[in-house]
């Protein structure tokens, strides 16, 4: 069933397909960001794809990145580096962004994903709101958490973190301990914004070893 779905997007959107996977009986389709409208139009009427359950960034800068497997430790503690085998370079330019779509056909009972690459610089996308009225959330979580700005949406604002919120928390790039804090000031009578007070550091654990060097008997 899977495998006929694939062929018939593979010959329906030829000439918009970048490629057409099928990995664990799932099908995903990567289209570039200016066919967006076109195809979700298409597989919603077509392929009866009339619920979208999903979108979702996803940001690409380490990809690839893996730590090595340490079952021993040096005197210094367990180290973590990357192995460097089959690594990438951080992806700062091209496309560094991605939107994830997941659609499903009651009709048929079948799933779709659909990934869209997106330029490091300015990530923007087409907003499907107009196709499936779900995507209104979906893509505000997505312009909030990694800053992907979706165009013709009718309410493009942060919807998990705060008005005031400094940066994208789901960026590769965002500080572990933030850019800013916040605290309610009596005298003003309001919450305020202040640069972070705690220092960002890198904490390496204790590692008791069962060894006679680290006994502590001469």
């Amino acid at each position: 069933m899977t495998k006929a779905l694939k062929i018939k997007l593979e010959k329906a959107f030829s000439d918009s397909l970048l490629d057409c996977e099928l990995h664990l009986d799932e099908v995903t389709i990567h289209v570039p960001a200016d066919s967006i409208l076109s195809v979700c139009t298409a597989l919603r009427d077509q392929f009866g794809f009339e619920q979208l359950i999903d979108v979702c960034g996803v940001d690409y800068s380490e990809y690839g990145g893996s730590t090595w497997e340490t079952k021993s430790a040096s005197d210094r503690g367990f180290s973590r580096a990357v192995d460097g085998v089959g690594n990438m370079e951080p992806v700062s330019e091209g496309f560094r962004f991605a939107v994830v779509y997941h659609l499903l056909s009651i009709e048929h009972n079948q799933r779709l994903r659909i990934k869209v690459r997106l330029d490091a610089d300015s990530p923007i996308i087409d907003s499907v709101t107009s196709i499936w009225t779900s995507a209104d959330w979906f893509e505000r979580e997505a312009f909030d958490l990694f800053g992907i700005l979706f165009s013709g949406h009718q309410d493009l604002r942060r919807i998990l973190t705060d008005y005031g919120f400094v940066g994208h928390p789901f960026r590769k790039d965002f500080p572990l301990i933030g850019n800013v804090e916040m605290r309610y000031d009596p005298e003003k009578k309001r919450v305020v914004y202040e640069p972070v007070s705690i220092e960002d550091r890198t904490l390496v654990p204790r590692v008791i070893r069962d060894d006679n060097r680290y006994s502590g008997d001469e």
